[in-house]
């Protein structure tokens, strides 16, 4: 018997319930996610942790910061920057940089990785301490130290790698080279299931824009990005569901009765993998969000750092959170203009609300 077509409250369902798998280690969660992406803002936490939360048993914020030195984690560019399992940053190496840097620069990059080689792991202002490099103009217009630009630049070399991070500042060490994949075509088909498995069910078009997206962790590859995802087309599974082609991991079933519409509020990172997607967000929840902090104050509509609230299948809101007097304060906000009617709701919100006051150690 063919496998009933999924419909839009099938991949509703499905989105949720694939990604929100019961807490597991923090090293499972990481390679089932298979990319966590990160961001230095704190509102409450940074974005890692809001993520990471979800799927780790009696995670709290920081663990991840605390416990990379001892996982198979590494920090590095992949459709984003984040953290992903080792064998999988391994596919992106050894990596060509688009920009070419002249001899002088390679230069000062093999002294500092000699230095860097002798003293194990480093702080940038030991590297700068040493050899003085200077001030730089960085993207944003300000300055930075040249040595920290530096490191950035070999680290995305392959030349050094995240060691951890102190204050959270990164801590750099050497690294051996990777060899050339024996396969380029196979490594870009692995790397494509890595964000599939990530974040589907896709969109076509966001499909599309994610296997683009592959640049920025390989960038030496990017003429076989179009192959790639044409391989992914053809061999994924899909469906047209209200004039779109979704796309998900094979031996999955977006139809599957078996994905649940739990009684529980959640309130989600602005990059967690439910929410990260926004034309598959607008299509999914009927409305659009947008990560605000970067918004100049006056043009924000739901907040600096709007988490995305999310109870049972359904995004139906938002909520601010900060710490004020050692208490977890939280401003909320409904698309509908009021919080559901349903008399199971506050009390899964107030759990959330605990559950999250523990996460930020505010609470037993």
């Amino acid at each position: 018997m063919a496998a009933r077509a999924p419909t839009l409250d099938d991949l509703r369902r499905f989105a949720v319930a694939r990604t929100l798998f019961a807490p597991t280690t923090l090293p499972r969660a990481i390679q089932r996610l298979g990319f966590v992406q990160a961001d230095p803002i704190r509102a409450p936490a940074r974005a890692q942790d809001l993520t990471l939360r979800h799927r780790v048993k009696d995670y709290r914020a920081g663990d991840l910061e605390q416990r990379y030195p001892r996982l198979a984690v590494e920090e590095d560019f992949f459709v984003n920057y984040g953290f992903l399992p080792r064998d999988t940053q391994a596919l992106m190496h050894p990596r060509t940089a688009r920009t070419v840097w002249p001899k002088a620069r390679w230069a000062q990059a093999h002294a500092v990785l000699e230095f860097v080689r002798a003293h194990g792991v480093v702080h940038p202002r030991q590297v700068d301490a040493h050899f003085a490099h200077g001030k730089v103009r960085n993207w944003f217009g300000g300055s930075t130290n040249a040595s920290t630009q530096l490191l950035d630049g070999m680290h995305f070399r392959g030349l050094v790698r995240i060691a951890g991070r102190e204050g959270g500042v990164r801590l750099y060490a050497a690294r051996d080279p990777h060899e050339p994949a024996a396969d380029p075509a196979a490594a870009m088909d692995a790397l494509v299931d890595v964000v599939v498995g990530k974040y589907a069910p896709l969109p076509a078009t966001t499909l599309g824009q994610l296997v683009a997206r592959l640049v920025m962790g390989a960038p030496q590859w990017g003429p076989l990005r179009k192959a790639a995802l044409q391989r992914a087309k053809a061999r994924l599974p899909r469906a047209r569901v209200d004039g779109i082609d979704w796309y998900w991991p094979d031996g999955e079933s977006p139809a599957s009765r078996r994905h649940a519409r739990p009684d529980e509020v959640r309130l989600l990172a602005p990059f967690d993998p439910i929410v990260w997607d926004r034309l598959r967000f607008e299509r999914l929840w009927g409305w659009a969000y947008r990560f605000e902090a970067y918004t100049p104050a006056p043009k924000r509509v739901r907040g600096y750092y709007a988490l995305p609230l999310l109870w049972r299948d359904q995004v139906i809101g938002w909520g601010n959170l900060a710490v004020q007097g050692g208490a977890l304060r939280a401003d909320l906000g409904y698309v509908a203009g009021r919080p559901p009617g349903d008399a199971s709701f506050r009390p899964a919100l107030d759990d959330e609300l605990q559950r999250m006051a523990v996460f930020l150690g505010l609470a037993p």
